[in-house]
């Protein structure tokens, strides 16, 4: 699976979940889903897709929480092909 692959899935994911704005989800758990030798991976490109201004970072008390931003709602539409 190569990075691109990693972003449509990861954001498809997000989109599918509803998690655009204010409902976001800890970005411990986006790897979830995927084979665990690709962990890192995801996590460097959600850390991409951060800045990018794709994905909007929540900081909390309880950790780092991400979310898709509905600014950039067409193009995330456009990769993910909805």
């Amino acid at each position: 699976m190569d990075e691109q692959e990693i972003r449509k899935v990861l954001m498809r994911k997000l989109a599918k979940h509803g998690y655009w704005g204010g409902r976001h989800t800890s970005f411990d758990n986006l790897h979830k889903g995927f084979p665990k030798h690709l962990s890192k991976d995801v996590k460097g490109v959600a850390n991409d897709l951060i800045k990018e201004n794709l994905l909007i970072p929540k900081p909390t008390s309880y950790g780092l929480h991400v979310s898709l931003n509905p600014r950039m709602k067409e193009i995330i539409e456009q990769v993910i092909g909805l």
